[in-house]
């Protein structure tokens, strides 16, 4: 803010400032017309112009993809308008909540009346929770039975519910996981699940909400280093119900492991891996090995390739979310790093869905966990975490800090996490044709900024040494600081008056210096 203040008082130009409490107070619109109207005649452009504009820029897709979303949340949530925008008011969505309210009124009242008589997959629910609340349907059923339950919906639990209240003596047997809850973006609500007292206990003796709890704890899959450590990382998040876990068995050799990798290396690291799960001379079904991804383009793009290669090896490929119910002896986490598709994913859903959403959960990557929980259960014997040297997921950091989680196989000092010199991002390697390794910054196209490796190794990026003027690779060359320069070093070239020390990456920094000459 300061350094923006003073570029527009240097260049005696006008700078309008507004304020996240105006977006809070829902004015920020009408706040920043007031500041702009002194100096700019305010002419608004009309919608049909607004219309071709967004068309133009291909977003009105995106837009009716939102739509379609948020009206199967409302209907399978059993929402209502009113509703709905007092939660906006209370989530200070200001103006743009309204404004999508007032859009998807008529959107849903054309869309009901399209159907004509006939059903989506909503209405199949909310028909059968009306026939059953309003008696027109007469159940037959005492004993209710629901699987998946971490998975239910608002609207279901309604639909349970009325099957429930039809007969006094009614019992609902539900199975489920809430550390396995994972589709909150499709309408599940895990605080049913977490509130399963209140929501679907029973009455005795002026008691409510009587219930019973037996814990499913015995896993006939995961040894125990994987199924602790599962456990442990999951309940990080205070809200998750506690439960006992009996592993499957028990295992002296490390089962969780951690592999550092950057883009040149991605193939040949997995291929690594899979060659340390080979079982040489086992006779019959063969070694099972689950890939998984946070995302479908995040399998390899050689899979045929590599079944090829590992023909004693019966190599699959599976989302995360895909993978629930499924099992490996060897189970690999592929591209583990910091990002938006990363893992944990950064996507955030458009603030207008939480209209028609459960409640967010305050602890940072609640459900992000779960799915890392659910990834880590689907492997009987090892899992191996493909990391990033780069851009180290959070997790994987988790994983590493604490000896708890018994994981191997990565080590600190191998990561390569050095800071740009030009505006503070990180540098990232980036491998060349020749093998060889430079670094540029991440922010690519706003910094530019970029150093070469180690001309002693090739690999690694000299770092600092404070209160010296040298700095120091970790293969233990040393070289003597760029004078001109925050991060850059020096090395020896030649030019016409003899050797000198000129800046690693020139011509981007220009500093020099003189050889010292030996002492005598």
């Amino acid at each position: 803010m300061e350094w923006k203040r003073g570029v527009h008082a240097d260049n005696e130009t006008t700078l309008i400032e507004t304020f996240s409490y105006d977006r809070e107070d829902g004015r920020l619109l009408d706040a920043l017309a007031e500041k702009v109207a002194p100096f700019e005649t305010v002419n608004p452009r009309s919608p049909e112009t607004l219309f071709d504009r967004v068309v133009e820029l291909n977003q009105a897709d995106s837009f009716v993809q939102l739509l379609g979303t948020f009206l199967k949340h409302y209907k399978g949530g059993g929402y209502q308008l009113a509703e709905c925008a007092e939660k906006g008011r209370s989530l200070k969505l200001g103006k743009r909540a309204a404004a999508f309210l007032s859009i998807f009124e008529p959107v849903y009242v054309e869309y009901q009346k399209q159907l004509d008589g006939r059903i989506d997959f909503e209405d199949m629910v909310l028909r059968a929770t009306k026939y059953v609340e309003t008696k027109e349907f007469h159940s037959p059923f005492k004993h209710i039975l629901v699987d998946e339950f971490q998975d239910i919906s608002r609207s279901r639990g309604r639909l349970v519910k009325a099957l429930k209240a039809q007969h006094s003596d009614a019992r609902i047997f539900a199975v489920g996981d809430d550390w396995q809850s994972i589709y909150r973006f499709a309408g599940s609500d895990i605080n049913l699940m977490r509130s399963f007292g209140e929501e679907f206990g029973g009455e005795f003796d002026g008691q409510t909400g009587v219930h019973r709890t037996v814990d499913l704890g015995r896993t006939f899959r995961s040894i125990d280093q994987i199924a602790h450590a599962a456990k442990r990382f999951v309940l990080q998040n205070p809200a998750q119900l506690n439960k006992t876990v009996i592993p499957a068995g028990t295992s002296e050799k490390p089962a969780l492991k951690l592999v550092s990798t950057i883009k040149a290396d991605e193939k040949s690291k997995l291929k690594q891996v899979l060659y340390s799960v080979q079982e040489p001379g086992k006779q019959g079904k063969r070694t099972s090995v689950l890939l998984l991804g946070r995302y479908r383009h995040l399998a390899p793009t050689n899979l045929s390739q590599i079944r090829r290669e590992f023909p004693d090896l019966e190599i699959s490929f599976r989302t995360i979310h895909a993978s629930k119910g499924l099992e490996a002896d060897h189970v690999v986490i592929l591209n583990m790093f910091r990002g938006r598709t990363g893992f944990p994913s950064e996507i955030v859903d458009d603030p207008l869905l939480s209209l028609v959403s459960p409640e967010a959960e305050p602890f940072e990557n609640a459900e992000e966990r779960r799915v890392m929980y659910v990834a880590l259960t689907r492997a009987r014997k090892t899992v191996t975490l493909m990391g990033s040297a780069s851009k180290q997921s959070t997790f994987v950091s988790e994983l590493l800090d604490d000896p708890a989680y018994g994981a191997v196989g990565a080590q600190k000092e191998e990561e390569f996490n050095h800071t740009c010199g030009a505006c503070g991002g990180h540098l990232v390697p980036v491998p060349t044709k020749d093998g060889r390794i430079w670094y540029r910054c991440e922010h690519a196209t706003l910094c530019g900024h970029s150093l070469n490796a180690c001309t002693a190794c090739g690999k690694g990026l000299p770092v600092r040494k404070q209160s010296t003027d040298f700095s120091k690779c970790s293969c233990g060359a040393e070289f003597q600081n760029c004078p001109s320069c925050e991060d850059g070093w020096l090395v020896e070239r030649k030019g016409r008056y003899g050797a000198f020390l000129g800046y690693i990456s020139y011509p981007r920094c220009k500093g020099k210096a003189k050889i010292a000459k030996p002492k005598t």
